[in-house]
């Protein structure tokens, strides 16, 4: 499920969003992007992948990346796979804000990349938006 979102050839520079025609933040706001990654935790040919590994991928691939924080949130997915038949399982929901520059970028899809690795996923979803943010 992994779907690549346009990204321009020429970064801007890091403190401007990625994706063009991004909303013009108020003053006050932070341009940012906003990636939501869905990883599915069926395993295929049976089983699930365990919160103990969850969590451990969260500590040992997620937070190293972005240890100034993310979010989870757990969700029931629905998807088609390559041989066609729908899919049911658990899904956890990953949202990170960043820069948009090319190495946070690289983090968001060093992530994808090793959990399907790491679980042997055919596909992991990331979805990116441009996103205006702040802290109250």
């Amino acid at each position: 499920m992994l779907a690549a979102a346009a990204c321009a050839p020429n970064p801007p520079p890091a403190e401007a969003p990625v994706l063009a025609g991004g909303p013009a933040c108020p003053a006050g706001d932070r341009a940012m992007i906003r990636d939501v990654v869905y990883f599915g935790r069926n395993r295929p040919g049976g089983g699930e992948v365990g919160d103990q590994e969850w969590n451990r991928f969260l500590e040992e691939v997620v937070t190293p990346r972005f240890p100034n924080g993310y979010t989870v949130v757990a969700a029931a997915g629905h998807w088609r796979g390559r041989g066609g038949q729908v899919e049911r399982e658990q899904t956890e929901l990953l949202t990170l804000l960043h820069s948009g520059a090319e190495p946070d970028r690289q983090k968001v899809a060093e992530i994808a990349a090793e959990y399907k690795r790491r679980f042997r996923q055919e596909a992991v979803l990331r979805e990116r938006l441009p996103a205006c943010a702040r802290f109250e």
